[in-house]
């Protein structure tokens, strides 16, 4: 396809040979280009460029790996089904974000926190924010080529529509999971919060109890004469009873303060 490329830019050429080139459709006199970047969800998320060069006669898929060009057999309808394949691949695939966000709502509503929960939670809503902002050019793009073509001859409109379609229709499905990881850090939060609140509150209780106590240990403990109930062989049982009575009107003001609040 040496005419092919003597025939097309050169800035056009480096743009296909950019495997990271952004969604875009270019009108020229000669030809125009299509390059459509696209998701691609595994094991891990990558970004995937496919470059069409259509011609007035036919059309050229650009293949990365080969640094060439194919001519397609049908000058719509074969960028058509190549493009067809990815997005219903891509509309299959998105399923996999759909069910770990179930897991993890599940889980949650389980009173159970997932493991790693903010790395994970994380990690979704980065994936799932570059998808959409890759399908959001990639849409413009498509509306690009449609408008431009819709009156040309044996161009199968309806064909184009559907992929801008499962585009569309990915990027909804992008934004109703980020409204539900937003959900879901919320509900993290405010059940993180309330643990930390009855952790405290626990803590407080706690405090209340024992430092009277510890006052009255010091007090003891003080290395001075004078001391009550440093005379006489039960002075440690009266130090003891006084501290258990201290401890019994404690819980006791806090019980009766705890039902006062409730209550009100």
């Amino acid at each position: 396809m040496e005419h092919l490329e003597k025939l097309i830019d050169s800035l056009h050429l480096e743009d296909l040979h950019n495997e990271a080139h952004p969604s875009i459709f270019d009108e020229n006199e000669r030809y125009d280009m299509l390059i459509l970047r696209l998701p691609v969800v595994g094991k891990t998320l990558m970004m995937k460029s496919w470059g069409f060069v259509i011609t007035p006669d036919s059309s050229y898929f650009y293949d990365p790996a080969k640094k060439s060009f194919d001519a397609l057999d049908d000058r719509f309808n074969a960028p058509y089904q190549i493009l067809d394949k990815v997005t219903d691949q891509l509309l299959k695939s998105f399923e996999r974000y759909k069910d770990l966000i179930e897991d993890m709502e599940e889980l949650l509503y389980q009173n159970k926190t997932p493991k790693e929960f903010m790395r994970t939670w994380m990690d979704l809503k980065r994936d799932i924010l570059r998808i959409e902002r890759v399908l959001l050019r990639a849409s413009v793009a498509m509306k690009d080529l449609i408008d431009y073509y819709d009156k040309a001859e044996r161009f199968p409109l309806n064909h184009y529509i559907d992929i801008t379609e499962h585009l569309e229709r990915t990027m909804h499905s992008c934004t109703l999971q980020m409204s539900k990881l937003d959900y879901l850090y919320s509900f993290h939060q405010a059940r993180t919060n309330e643990k930390m609140n009855t952790l405290i509150s626990t803590l407080t209780i706690i405090s209340a109890i024992f430092l009277p106590l510890n006052l009255i240990v010091g007090f003891f403990g003080m290395n001075t004469s004078g001391l009550p109930f440093a005379e006489g062989s039960n002075g440690t049982f009266y130090a003891f009873f006084f501290m258990l009575s201290l401890i019994i009107l404690s819980v006791a003001v806090l019980y009766f303060w705890k039902r006062k609040t409730e209550q009100s």
